[in-house]
């Protein structure tokens, strides 16, 4: 969603990099792209002149205009700003008041609010917890259904009296269940119009009397920009808020919704929906947002995807086999569909530093399709030929090439790289410890960058 704003502000970057000495004017050169690339982003225009107004009382001074590295002091104004356009309060749901703890799912018709319930069940799931999910949108065809199909894919209970339509008796008949049998968390997706209507805000302030909730998140939909803003600012005002979650952040929107609602709307973002799978949702960072919008990547988000895609007792096997020299196609391929777990690939490698704008690389771009092609090769191998490569002479090479949609060169390229990425890892095992670690590791990182496989 960001390319488009991160991109310009690393360009502004580039060129202060490229001073010498800075000046008021070059600073001021910049800010004036920055306040054009945010306005584009479609962030608030009050949002902006503020931001630029703090950034400029900061950066021309004296102290940074005379430091030995005033580019990079600038560099650092902008992003503890755009950090603090975030807020200081931290993301995710509000200290408890009692058990169950409710969750009171607000939004327009079209946020994602009834999704978002499901991705919210997970996440919880995922800290220990056990919700309880209902719907009381009876107005929407097949709404409450939509969130059984989800709850039944997600493991997750959903409260569903037979035959009860009335939206306030569904919500209070919810409570006592999670009461009676133990849930921790009960999550109400309510129902949401195309517009702000006083039937609707009715029905929501007599669900919210009827439960009092610990959490009124308001579902923004991040596409729609401003307009997500002004509405929150309404539930807010005529319902109250406690905090936002910015569905479809992954979309290719320009995103300057993300960068007002906090100042705006006057409450925190919460979570983020970052895909469409039902895991991806997450506790909403700034200073990690801001960190993969400057292009200084996310190496703790990625750390954490990480932990959360690869079991540790495979991670231990797969070391061990690659000490012994033991890492077979299986393993290659095994290691792909953990990567796939993480999320979209050029998302993963965005969160590595300088790798954020990998369009602007000329030609560097991921593509998933090869890691398909490269899945089928190795899946039209028989058990044997995946256990030692070696056994792939020409003929089977044919073979594996009809029966995975390829050609026989792309069978030789998939086998070159397996070898070289074999003898990579071999090289780099065991370097951090030992006399001449050092030294060996500078020859595999040579071999690395001889092979086409380093920066």
């Amino acid at each position: 969603m960001f390319d488009s704003l991160s991109t310009r502000l690393q360009d502004v970057f580039r060129t202060l990099r490229g001073e010498g000495r800075l000046s008021e004017s070059a600073v001021e050169a910049a800010l004036r792209e920055i306040r054009l690339a945010l306005l584009e982003a479609d962030v608030n225009f009050k949002v902006v002149k503020a931001f630029v107004d703090r950034v400029r009382e900061r950066a021309i001074g004296q102290e940074v205009l005379r430091s030995l590295t005033p580019a990079q002091q600038v560099v650092k104004i902008v992003r503890d700003e755009l950090v603090a356009l975030f807020g200081t309060t931290p993301g995710g749901l509000r200290p408890e008041r009692g058990i169950p703890r409710v969750i009171v799912l607000l939004g327009l018709q079209g946020s994602g609010k009834t999704t978002t319930a499901a991705k919210l069940g997970r996440w919880l799931t995922r800290q220990g917890r056990h919700p309880l999910l209902i719907s009381t949108d009876v107005r929407r065809p097949a709404a409450i259904e939509q969130l059984n199909v989800l709850g039944r894919q997600s493991g997750l209970r959903v409260f569903d009296p037979e035959g009860q339509t009335d939206p306030v008796t569904r919500a209070s008949g919810a409570m006592t269940e999670a009461r009676n049998l133990g849930y921790d968390v009960l999550i109400v997706d309510t129902a949401g119009r195309l517009h702000i209507d006083d039937a609707l805000m009715q029905e929501l302030t007599a669900i919210r009397d009827a439960v009092d909730p610990t959490d009124a998140l308001y579902v923004a939909d991040a596409m729609t920009g401003q307009d997500a803003i002004k509405s929150a600012g309404e539930f807010n005002r005529q319902i109250g808020v406690t905090g936002v979650i910015l569905s479809k952040l992954d979309g290719d929107a320009r995103g300057g919704a993300a960068l007002s609602v906090v100042a705006v709307v006057g409450v925190p973002i919460a979570f983020v929906g970052i895909g469409e799978q039902l895991d991806d949702l997450e506790l909403f960072q700034p200073d990690r947002i801001v960190s993969r919008l400057l292009g200084m990547g996310d190496v703790l988000s990625l750390i954490e995807r990480a932990e959360a895609a690869i079991d540790h007792d495979d991670a231990t096997r797969l070391e061990q086999k690659l000490r012994g020299e033991d890492f077979t196609l299986d393993d290659f391929r095994a290691q792909l569909k953990t990567l796939r777990k993480m999320g979209p690939l050029e998302q993963v490698l965005g969160m590595l530093p300088g790798m954020a704008n990998l369009k602007q690389l000329g030609g560097v771009q991921p593509d998933p399709a090869q890691m398909t092609r490269v899945e089928a090769i190795i899946s039209s191998m028989t058990a044997a030929e995946r256990r030692n490569y070696k056994v792939i002479d020409g003929s089977r090479r044919r073979r594996i090439a009809r029966g995975s949609g390829t050609r026989v060169e792309d069978i030789n390229l998939l086998l070159r790289q397996f070898v070289q990425m074999r003898k990579m890892v071999k090289a780099i095992g065991g370097l951090a410890g030992g006399a001449g670690g050092r030294k060996r590791m500078r020859h595999a990182m040579g071999m690395m960058k001889g092979r086409g496989l380093g920066a």
